[in-house]
């Protein structure tokens, strides 16, 4: 062994998100493997971050999020966009809404006709069930006995049946599971909220106290600053920790699971990547690869608010009695209203007919985004309202991630280039008129009074394009920029190896061809479950892996 190495493994895996705890978990599973996890922020214990209405509160805290943002961006007069991303076991998954849907068929097909064999739906779905411990047990669509749990949320309080109805009223199909049979419509989404009311992240999942394995070793703040290589192998990492900076070898494979922004500024840091990027730093090129950071998707989203016509919104909740009480009955039992999560609808729809999928998603809250914890005569409450988010799903636009120096504690230079195709705001409209049509049937109509934003004078496509450039924001569901496929600009092949070297995969959003039409964790959890059966060779078609 090289003396200049602390110690050895046999697998590294960089990132304890949603992909980083699903590979290191199932590789650490078999025993005979000797597995290290590196994680750049810290632990979850904080109670907040298992309350699932909490992260509201700790969301942009810096211990537990990076807090990137973007380069100013062109088409939003220059805007730079906040972007959040997971710092803590977990990732992002310990940070995020817990939305839980996969992504309809047709985009995992999608994924396979672009020469990633292996990677249709049919393909797909059997992990997705492995990973998975869904609240309607076993069945063709969903796994009973997975890691994951999943629970639809609690609508006793949150004015679902209105809304229902009016989406209805409004012509939308009405689905029961939106990772089942039918894929499109308005239904009651579900959560990724465990059997006591915690928030069940990617690390909670993996490493329950049913999964705890004494052959993997996960440090936190252990910050990786560069992959080591002999020749084009990968044969270890280097790390800060504590103060000092340390060399772990690895016997096997380094799977990169560090995300969509940091997995190719570490690739770039230790020499993969465009060679003439890479020159501009003064690095050197073990591989030239033009596709690392480039391909950036990201959903982009935008508010629509409604003030409530009567005080009956989630606002209710939030009086500083109440509140305390929820969380004592969500610490002691695991149940009541701080238990679940107060999306009170989701939507996927198309806003054209001709369009072969859904375009947008609309998710609904009754609730204001700026909704505080209030009491009489001591705490002002904000005013009732209502809140939907608008997605786009399937954008033309696409960004890129590079590097802003050599110094592996600087950010990457992110430019996720929004609405540079303009029929992104083509969808952008239709979907705030889609979410104003809903709010304004009855029976929701029953409850809702003045348009907040953008506002009813706010009609014209020029009007809500303003509108756009003034308050577009992103979701946290960023792909792409180390894609799996064949050509030039892919990064990974289907198997998930880094092209032209050896001993390197990347199991992480990063890997996506295409974003999916949904959010993106569920679907980031089983690349990470799937890599696994990859590297160990076995799996549901062990002559294909």
């Amino acid at each position: 062994m090289d003396n200049s190495f602390a110690t050895t493994y046999d697998y590294i895996v960089i990132g304890a998100g949603s992909a980083g705890c699903a590979v290191a978990s199932r590789l650490a599973e078999t025993g005979g493997n000797r597995v290290l996890l590196l994680e750049a922020g810290g632990t979850d214990q904080h109670f907040l971050v298992r309350l699932p209405l909490g992260f509201q509160w700790v969301y942009r805290n810096p211990a537990y999020n990076w807090n990137y943002e973007s380069e100013p961006e062109p088409s939003l007069g220059d805007r730079k966009i906040f972007i959040p991303r997971g710092k803590l076991l977990g990732g992002s998954s310990s940070i995020n809404g817990m939305l839980h849907i996969r992504g309809r068929a047709r985009d995992f097909e999608e994924w396979r006709s672009l020469g990633n064999e292996g990677w249709g739906y049919r393909d797909v779905l059997p992990y997705f069930r492995r990973s998975e411990s869904d609240w309607r047990g076993e069945g063709p669509y969903h796994g009973g006995s997975g890691p994951l749990q999943v629970r639809p949320v609690d609508m006793a309080k949150i004015i679902y049946k209105p809304l229902h109805e009016a989406a209805i009223n409004a012509g939308y199909a009405f689905t029961e599971d939106f990772d089942g049979a039918d894929q499109e419509g308005f239904g009651n989404a579900q959560f990724a909220i465990d059997q006591r009311g915690r928030r069940h992240s990617a690390y909670r999942a993996y490493f329950s106290a049913k999964r705890r394995f004494p052959n993997i070793e996960i440090q936190t703040k252990a910050t990786v600053q560069r992959l080591l290589f002999q020749d084009k192998t990968a044969v270890g990492v280097e790390y800060a920790h504590k103060g000092k900076t340390i060399r772990a070898r690895v016997e096997k494979e380094i799977v990169l699971s560090a995300g969509t922004y940091n997995t190719p500024k570490l690739l770039m840091l230790s020499g993969i990547g465009p060679r003439q990027e890479l020159a501009k730093f003064g690095l050197p090129c073990i591989a030239d690869l033009a596709g690392v950071g480039q391909n950036l998707v990201e959903h982009p989203s935008i508010p629509v608010i409604f003030q409530a016509s009567q005080p009956v919104t989630f606002a209710n909740e939030l009086r500083l009695d109440k509140a305390i009480m929820s969380v004592l009955r969500w610490a002691i039992l695991g149940s009541g209203t701080f238990a679940t999560q107060i999306c009170n609808g989701t939507l996927l729809a198309r806003t054209r007919p001709e369009l072969s999928r859904p375009d947008i998603e609309l998710t609904f809250a009754p609730v204001g985004v700026d909704a505080n914890v209030w009491f009489p005569g001591l705490i002002k409450s904000k005013p009732h309202s209502f809140f939907a988010r608008v997605c786009l799903l399937h954008q033309g636009s696409r960004g890129h991630v590079t590097l802003r120096s050599t110094n592996p504690s600087d950010p990457p230079r992110i430019f996720l280039n929004l609405l540079s195709d303009p029929e992104d705001a083509r969808s952008l409209r239709d979907g705030i008129r889609a979410a104003r049509a809903i709010y304004r049937t009855a029976p929701m109509s029953d409850f809702v009074g003045s348009e907040t934003m953008p506002g009813h004078d706010a009609s014209s496509d020029e009007k809500l394009d303003a509108y756009l450039r003034q308050w577009l924001g992103i979701t946290q569901h960023p792909v792409g920029t180390c894609r799996m496929g064949q050509d030039e600009y892919a990064v990974v092949d289907a198997k998930l190896r880094v092209h032209g070297i050896d001993g390197l995969r990347i199991a992480d959003a990063s890997i996506m061809p295409t974003i999916l039409g949904a959010n993106i964790n569920a679907t980031t959890v089983m690349i990470g479950d799937r890599a696994a059966d990859f590297i160990l060779n076995r799996g549901r078609r062990p002559a294909e892996i």
